[in-house]
């Protein structure tokens, strides 16, 4: 819905141009127009917009890292979480095969979606339901024909903050195991310990309101951590709000930006 709301509310140029993100809401969209600090109609909350312009900055960084992975020579690209990503619909790669994956019952709304919006489902497409309790991610994708001989570029969006270490550490090292030249992006949280005060009320927000949808937080990392946890990989970039905002939000005319040191980005080569 944020992403969608980029498209409606923002000034021009849009740091991602999604013709998908309104649509494929269906029904959901008029939520939108209801929710304070997307409609222009209300006062903006600075903490509502930062985050906005969090969710769009790490979609097109994920879609810039994959844009520089087929150029050389990649042709698989898995989103881990996919959730309503639309980039499968958007997909200027003709070579690319792309493979979402997700737990089956999300997926399902997904294409249920789908349908109702009237939205095709690309034939370079290919879902991979997994549900981790029962499942294993490499077995469920060698079913769906992803070839682990060659190089693939993941991407693990808004997922993290939700994991066990165990199962972030699982994930991890499945991907290290891929040929040389894969690549992950994600997004991370820093402990609140590591936000001085003024963000920590942001963050016990954030936090309560997700742990009231039923997918509380517990998994948070510093930048030094991730380095860490990284150690099979190379080319390690860790971006904080100055660099997402100096990446994409730099000369804006109005006040889309990153704010705080909470969420990071990351992405990492093999």
């Amino acid at each position: 819905m944020r992403r969608a709301a980029h498209q409606l509310y923002d000034a021009p140029p849009l740091v991602l141009d999604d013709p998908i993100a309104v649509p494929i809401l269906g029904p959901y969209a008029a939520e939108i127009e209801r929710t304070p600090g997307r409609n222009p109609q209300h006062k903006p909350r600075p903490f509502s917009i930062s985050l906005r312009a969090f969710l769009v900055a790490r979609s097109r960084y994920a879609e810039d890292l994959l844009a520089q992975a087929v150029a050389r020579g990649v042709t698989q690209y898995v989103l881990l979480g996919a959730g309503l990503d639309t980039f499968a619909h958007r997909n200027p790669h003709p070579a690319l095969r792309v493979f979402e994956v997700d737990h089956p019952a999300t997926q399902q709304w997904k294409r249920e979606l789908l349908l109702t919006t009237n939205l095709p489902t690309p034939s370079n497409l290919t879902y991979v339901a997994v549900d981790f309790e029962h499942q294993s991610l490499s077995t469920q994708l060698r079913a769906a024909d992803l070839d682990s001989t060659i190089p693939t570029f993941f991407a693990w969006l808004g997922v993290v903050p939700y994991l066990t270490r165990p199962a972030f550490r699982a994930t991890v090292a499945f991907i290290a195991a891929q040929p040389v030249g894969t690549g992950i992006v994600f997004d991370y949280a820093q402990p609140r310990e590591a936000l001085p005060p003024n963000e920590q009320l942001a963050f016990d927000s954030l936090a309560s309101r997700v742990h009231l949808a039923g997918e509380a937080f517990q998994l948070f990392f510093t930048p030094a951590d991730i380095a860490t946890e990284l150690a099979p990989f190379h080319r390690i970039e860790d971006l904080g709000s100055p660099e997402i905002n100096a990446y994409y939000f730099a000369h804006r005319t109005d006040n889309l930006n990153v704010r705080g040191a909470g969420g990071r980005l990351v992405s990492a080569w093999l």
